[in-house]
Formats: structure tokens, C-alpha cells, sequence
């Protein structure tokens, strides 16, 4: 699962989410630090507000939650999530003896395309270092 930390750093470049069913997430708040949720029509739904989208907790008997701002929940993307970010750039996802390596190839208008390739103990967290070098270059 990808860290908090590479979540954080994805929003921060600009990553939105745009909540489905299976989604999990983090809240903002220290007390929900070690929880993570799953967006469930069942029992966490995205509604859609003039005023703005939240998650709505239904039945939830653990929590005195009844929603959530969507700005105050940290996505966490899984792998597949990640991999269909990167699109056509990504080559390959390598095992290696001691961390992940993801190869992506990025298109140039002159000249032959740019592999990068980008490690992390994590195969998450290698695909997410991939998305922010991604979404750097579209900023």
C-alpha cells in the first residue's frame, strides 16, 4: 500500500481524486492517523453538494462520523490505480533484490523518448515516485 507521505506529495503536485467505490483513504486529523477507510456504497459514499463533494459515513457505528470533506481525506491509491496514471509511460515493473523498480518512458518533441526508471523499497511508492515525475512534467 502506497505511504501517507507519497499520498501527501501526490495531492500536493496536483493529483485529484475523484472517489469510486474501493477508493481507501486517510483523514486529516491526528486521531484518525492510523485508520484507513473504504469508500463503499455501502457504507462510504461520494455525494455530490452544490456547496461541494463529500464522504458520507451511512450506518457507521464505530465513529461519530456522519461525512467528511473531500479536502479533509488523503486518497491512497493502490498499485493498479497508479499504473493506469501513468498511462502509455509505463514500461515496466521490475522485483529487485532489495526494493521495486518502475520504468516509465516519456515522449519528447525532439529526439528519442526518456526512460526514467524510479526505485523504492515499496512497489506502491515506486509507482507513485513515476506519477509525480509525470505530473512535474504536465505542470
Amino acid at each position: 500500500m502506497i505511504s501517507t507521505e507519497m499520498a501527501v506529495a501526490l495531492r500536493a503536485a496536483g493529483l485529484v481524486w475523484h472517489p469510486r467505490s474501493g477508493d481507501r483513504f486517510q483523514l486529516d486529523e491526528p486521531e484518525f492517523e492510523a485508520d484507513i477507510f473504504t469508500v463503499s456504497e455501502m457504507t462510504i459514499e461520494p455525494r455530490e453538494y452544490p456547496t461541494g463533494r463529500i464522504l458520507s459515513f451511512n450506518g457507521t457505528t464505530e465513529w461519530a462520523l456522519d461525512s467528511v470533506a473531500l479536502e479533509d481525506a488523503l486518497w491512497l491509491p493502490s498499485e493498479d490505480q497508479l499504473r493506469e496514471l501513468l498511462r502509455g509511460a509505463f514500461r515496466a515493473l521490475r522485483r529487485l533484490p532489495d526494493t521495486y523498480e518502475v520504468e516509465i518512458s516519456l515522449h519528447q518533441p525532439a529526439g528519442p523518448d526518456a526512460v526514467l526508471v524510479f526505485e523504492h523499497p515499496a512497489p506502491a511508492d515506486a509507482y507513485a515516485l513515476a506519477v509525480l515525475a509525470l505530473l512535474e512534467r504536465l505542470a
